[in-house]
């Protein structure tokens, strides 16, 4: 009777500390989350602040545009006419590049830094270390560049977002603009990074069509609503690789998105995903504790599916066959 009850209490007592343990783990979950949003926001603020308050002369920024359009004319790529001509006297069309200019950007970016942070953390923190990085170069080339957009330099081109739309300054107040940012382009940059971040963390086929569609779109628009050159294009997104160049050289194996998936020595984690309902976090849940630095190895449980939202190869990595089995696998055998 005795040892009844002591196992009774026992499982009790057992039952009450998983439940503490999961408690405390999605509060840690959370605070991290809220963690990442003002590290996120604070950069997001301070980037506009930084360039809304360098915004140079108007004779300088004209001079530099009018450099670049004669580097394009050199390279036969000044089409921003052209372009804009195409769809100016087509209503749908400059409504359809406006939003995308719109709600391409900032909404495509946040809802990819969240989508990753929730299922592919290692990638994003590269995603968003390359956002700091290209960030902080396009600062750089603001203040010791400033250029005005086509849309300030002749009066040939069409604003087609400020005369046409106003939610683009909800999204970005007028007073953290800087209208002689446009070289480079970080709407056509940020937006390459997005894409690429998200084919990487993805096989459903409707997703990776969107993370090329995407920043494709984004190119355009900007050079039909007369907020870039074509060659603001080019050098936004070499900025952007560079960042993330950088992101997947500095950081190759980022210590947090390998916390945020460790266990207990010989406890397993719930990992939503599985074929046992637990999550997909692209780490070995059931791997002893390693102290400050434990080892990220890839997850091999997403290729059961097919149209799964991960991969187990994530973004910059490349897949590995280092002989590791799975842990059931191998009490199968």
């Amino acid at each position: 009777m005795q040892a009844r009850i002591l196992g009774v209490r026992s499982s009790a007592c057992a039952g009450q500390t998983m439940f503490d343990d999961r408690r405390t783990g999605q509060m840690g979950r959370w605070r991290e989350l809220a963690t990442q949003i003002a590290l996120v926001f604070g950069a997001a603020i301070f980037y506009f602040a930084v360039r809304g308050v360098t915004q140079g002369g108007v004779q300088r920024a004209e001079r530099n545009a009018e450099r670049v359009l004669r580097v394009e004319r050199s390279f036969r790529l000044d089409i921003e006419t052209w372009a804009q001509d195409l769809i100016i006297d087509h209503p749908l069309l400059v409504t359809l590049a406006n939003w995308v200019y719109i709600w391409g950007h900032w909404p495509v970016i946040i809802a990819t830094l969240l989508a990753l942070h929730r299922w592919r953390p290692v990638d994003y923190l590269r995603f968003r270390n390359a956002l700091f990085v290209s960030g902080a170069i396009g600062i750089v080339i603001y203040v010791t560049f400033p250029m005005a957009p086509p849309r300030l330099l002749e009066p040939v081109y069409h604003d087609t977002v400020t005369e046409l739309s106003t939610s683009y300054r909800v999204l970005q107040p007028p007073a953290l603009v800087n209208k002689y940012a446009a070289m480079p382009s970080l709407h056509a940059g940020w937006n390459l990074l997005a894409g690429l971040a998200l084919f990487g963390a993805t096989r459903n086929r409707w997703l990776r069509s969107v993370a090329v569609a995407g920043p494709i779109a984004m190119a355009l628009a900007v050079v039909f609503t007369a907020n870039h050159y074509v060659l603001d294009v080019v050098v936004g997104e070499m900025v952007a690789l560079v960042g993330l160049a950088v992101s997947l050289r500095w950081w190759p194996h980022p210590t947090w998105a390998s916390t945020t998936a460790r266990a207990a020595p010989g406890r397993s984690v719930p990992v939503p995903g599985r074929p046992d309902g637990s999550a997909d976090t692209g780490f070995d849940a059931t791997a002893p504790d390693l102290g400050d630095q434990p080892e990220v190895v890839e997850d091999e449980a997403a290729d059961a599916g097919g149209d799964e939202f991960l991969r187990p190869v994530g973004f910059g990595h490349t897949p590995r066959d280092d002989g590791r089995r799975d842990p059931e696998e191998a009490a199968e055998s």
